[in-house]
């Protein structure tokens, strides 16, 4: 091959390193979502949003990229940071979907920011930032997991469940075995804290978990009312 040829060899390989999409850096997403009576029925501080209590069901904590290894990918790209103005459209969506918990009061805009920062940035190679939040929504939805729960005789009553019985109702409901992860109240008792589904990297499909949180469940655990 000639000096011509071998320039165009590397002019093609050049483009195809730089010019195709980038591939997925993450191998899954969590899908994290609280349950506020075991957020606030503890000893750290927990307000409500400036536009009231939030309703007694899951929230949206986050959609967090992670590896099948086990760690996870975070702060991706600095140079992207949240911009409310492309997500205007689902403030009020998040605001009861994706509530704040945290103190001072607040609207909830630094959740999200913190959020998109922190995970949505690593996820910018399959979704930007109006899809990162607008998916998270749709698979809130699609879980539905407080009235899965109700459902198989499971309420936010302060009683006490199996974590058996938990896992089986949520995997009945969605097709998938969720994490589950528990916290403590003033009293020392296990509460229902936070479930984890995993996500394809399309960040649309439920999927089987490569990996499970460390729980920390005992094999009873309290469902506390908000």
């Amino acid at each position: 091959m000639g000096a011509k040829g071998w320039f165009v060899l590397k002019l093609l390989m050049f483009q195809g390193l730089f010019v195709s999409r980038p591939q997925e850096d993450f191998d899954f997403f969590y899908l994290v979502l609280q349950w506020p009576g075991a957020y606030c029925d503890t000893t750290r501080a927990c307000c409500y949003p400036t536009s009231g209590k939030p309703a007694a069901d899951f929230g949206i904590h986050g959609l967090w990229p992670n590896y099948k290894g086990g760690s996870w990918p975070s702060n991706c790209d600095p140079d992207s940071q949240f911009d409310r103005s492309q997500i205007s459209d689902l403030v009020s969506s998040l605001k009861k979907n994706w509530p704040t918990l945290s103190c001072p009061s607040n609207e909830g805009f630094k959740f999200w920011e913190h959020e998109w920062e922190k995970h949505g940035t690593c996820s910018e190679s399959v979704m930007d930032q109006h899809e990162y939040f607008e998916n998270a929504l749709k698979l809130k939805g699609k879980a539905n997991l407080l009235q899965t729960l109700t459902n198989s005789g499971i309420n936010p009553d302060d009683g006490f469940y199996d974590l058996k019985e938990i896992t089986n109702a949520i995997e009945g409901g969605i097709g998938f075995t969720p994490g589950i992860e528990c916290n403590k109240d003033p009293e020392r008792n296990y509460q229902l804290h936070q479930i984890y589904i995993c996500v394809d990297t399309s960040g649309t499909e439920f999927i089987e978990c490569p990996v499970l949180p460390r729980g920390r469940c005992p094999s009873k655990l309290q469902f506390s009312k908000f």
